[in-house]
C-alpha cells in the first residue's frame, strides 16, 4: 500500500507481464515499445510513485525480448518485377519502417512510462518518456497513439478541465526528440539497372513538436471539439534556422521562406477532431479529421479539402442487460489514409512518409499515428460484454495495407489489393490483485504483399490462387498485478 509520512507518498506501480506471438508475419498493433516481429515477444515493466508536494516522480522501466525470426517480407524478382522495386523504394527511402529488427533476437530496455512533473493548479510541467494518445479514436488515432516506443519530451498540459465562462478547455504542449530504428529496409544492397535504390538516412535525431488543444462549450453538454498540430525537423536543422517552436509558425506554406516550402527541412500535419456523448442513450460518436501537407493558403485548403487528408469516425454504445451494471458495448470505426481522388490532380504521396525528414512520423522504426501506417484504410467491429472491469467479446477487421503504393505501382490494379480479414477474441477480467487480458485473432491475408498470381491457361480470368496468400495466428496475454 503507499506509504505516506511527512506528505511523502511512496507507492508501488503494478507489474505487467506481456507476451505475445505470431505465428507466420509481425501483425500486433498499438503495443508501444513492442517492435514488429514474427515468433515470441515478451514485454516487463513494473516501478514506483513518489510524490512530495507538488512534486511527482514515477520510475516505470519497460525490457522487450523478441525473437526476431525470419519471415517473408516485399518479395524478389521474379515475383515482382524491377521495376516495382523501384517504385517500392519510394517508400522505403522516405520512412523508417523496417521489416525486420536485424537477423538475431532483439532486447531492448527502456526508461519506458517515467516522468518527473511538477503540477499546481491542474497543471502540469514536466519530463517524461510516456506513451501518448491524442484524439477520440479507440483504434487508429491519426495524430498520436502508443503504436511506437514513447520518447523523451517535455510536456507543458491540463491536468483538468480549466473551466472558463463559456466552457472548458484542455492542452498538452510538447517538445520531444524521435530516433531513428538504425535497422536499413529489405535489399538495401541491392543494385537494379546500375545503380543502388536504398539511399541512406541521415544519421541526425528529430527536434519535434506538437500541440493539442480541445474545448467544450458549456452550451452543449458532452460534445468536445478540438485541434492538433505536430512539426518535425532533424536537429542540426533546428540548430541552423533557431527554429525552436515551429508548431507556433508557417501554418500555411505562404509563409515559408521559400516558395511553397518545397525547400524546408520540416515535416507537419494538423487536424480536428470531435467527441459528442450521449448521456441519456449510452452513445458515442466522434472523429478525427487530419492533412498531411500544409495548404498554401486558405483558399487553398477550402478549394482542396481532401489534399493529403486522413479521416477516422466511430460510434460507441452501450446497451444494458437484464444484469445490474451489466453492457453490451458495440464499437465501430472506420478509417482512411490513402490519398483520396485528388491524387488525379496533385499527388501527395502517402501520410506519414515526407521526402527531407526522410525517417517519416516514426520512433525507433514504428508509426507514432495510426499503426494502418502510409496509405491503409480499415473497418472494424467490435461486440463485447461488459460490467466493472470484466470484459469479453469479439470484433472483425477488414484491413487494406498501402493502397497509395498499389496505385502508384501497379495502376490501381484492384486484382493486387493486399486486404487482410480478421477475427478478433477476447478477454479481460480482474481477479482480486491480478488482472488478466488476452486476446487470440486469426488474419487470412488475401494477396500478401501485392502478389499475384494468374492462370497461365486463362489471362483474362480474375486471378483465384491461394498461393499468395498468407494465414497468420496472433496470441496476446497481458497480466497485471498490483500490491493494492
Amino acid at each position: 500500500k503507499p506509504i505516506i509520512e511527512n506528505k511523502i507518498i511512496i507507492s508501488v506501480l503494478p507489474f505487467e507481464l506481456r507476451v505475445g506471438y505470431d505465428h507466420n508475419h509481425p501483425d500486433s498493433r498499438n503495443d508501444g515499445a513492442m517492435i514488429r516481429s514474427r515468433g515470441l515477444q515478451t514485454y516487463m515493466s513494473g516501478g514506483i510513485y513518489t510524490e512530495v508536494g507538488p512534486l511527482t516522480i514515477q520510475i516505470k522501466p519497460e525490457l522487450i525480448w523478441a525473437k526476431n525470426k525470419y519471415y517473408e517480407g516485399f518479395p524478389l524478382w521474379p515475383r515482382h518485377y524491377e521495376s516495382t522495386w523501384q517504385i517500392r523504394y519510394i517508400w522505403f527511402n522516405t520512412i523508417d519502417l523496417p521489416e525486420r529488427y536485424g537477423t538475431e533476437p532483439y532486447t531492448k530496455l527502456t526508461p519506458g512510462q517515467s516522468s518527473i512533473r511538477l503540477n499546481k493548479w491542474g497543471l502540469s510541467l514536466g519530463l517524461s518518456t510516456e506513451n501518448i494518445w491524442w484524439g477520440p479514436a479507440i483504434r487508429n488515432s491519426i495524430m498520436m497513439s502508443n503504436n511506437a516506443q514513447g520518447f523523451p519530451h517535455l510536456t507543458f498540459n491540463t491536468q483538468r478541465p480549466i473551466n472558463t465562462k463559456i466552457g472548458s478547455f484542455e492542452w498538452q504542449l510538447l517538445t520531444g526528440r524521435l530516433e531513428s530504428s538504425g535497422y536499413p529496409p529489405p535489399a538495401h544492397d541491392r543494385v537494379i539497372r546500375g545503380r543502388i535504390l536504398y539511399v541512406p538516412k541521415i544519421e541526425d535525431w528529430r527536434y519535434f513538436q506538437a500541440l493539442t488543444l480541445s474545448y467544450s462549450p458549456k452550451w452543449i453538454r458532452g460534445l468536445s471539439l478540438g485541434v492538433t498540430r505536430w512539426v518535425q525537423q532533424y536537429g542540426d536543422n533546428a540548430k541552423a534556422t533557431g527554429s525552436y517552436f515551429p508548431i507556433f509558425q508557417n501554418l500555411f506554406r505562404k509563409n515559408d521562406k521559400e516558395e511553397f516550402g518545397f525547400n524546408l527541412t520540416q515535416d507537419q500535419a494538423a487536424g480536428l477532431f470531435g467527441r459528442w456523448v450521449w448521456y441519456d442513450s449510452n452513445t458515442e460518436l466522434y472523429f478525427e479529421f487530419a492533412k498531411n501537407d500544409a495548404s498554401i493558403n486558405l483558399r487553398d485548403l477550402l478549394v482542396d479539402t481532401d489534399h493529403s487528408r486522413a479521416l477516422t469516425v466511430g460510434v460507441n454504445k452501450l446497451f444494458p442487460t437484464l444484469k445490474t451494471d451489466e453492457f453490451w458495448q458495440f464499437n465501430f470505426e472506420w478509417t482512411q489514409t490513402s490519398q483520396t481522388e485528388s491524387r488525379l490532380l496533385r499527388n501527395a504521396l502517402s501520410w506519414y512518409i515526407h521526402g527531407r525528414v526522410r525517417h517519416g512520423y516514426t520512433n525507433n522504426g514504428e508509426i507514432l499515428g495510426s499503426a494502418l501506417g502510409p496509405g491503409g484504410n480499415a473497418q472494424y467491429l467490435e461486440v463485447s460484454k461488459v460490467k466493472g472491469f470484466d470484459r469479453i467479446g469479439g470484433a472483425i477487421e477488414r484491413y487494406v495495407h498501402n493502397n497509395d503504393f498499389n496505385f502508384q505501382a501497379f495502376d490501381g490494379d484492384f486484382t493486387r489489393y493486399w486486404v487482410d480479414y480478421s477475427i478478433y477474441g477476447f478477454f479481460e477480467k480482474r481477479f482480486d490483485r491480478f488482472f488478466l487480458n488476452a486476446s487470440l485473432f486469426y488474419t487470412y491475408s488475401l494477396n500478401y504483399q501485392w502478389e499475384v498470381l494468374f492462370d497461365p491457361n486463362d489471362p483474362s480470368a480474375f486471378p483465384d490462387t491461394p498461393e499468395v496468400d498468407r494465414n497468420n495466428w496472433n496470441l496476446d496475454i497481458k497480466l497485471s498485478y498490483s500490491l493494492f
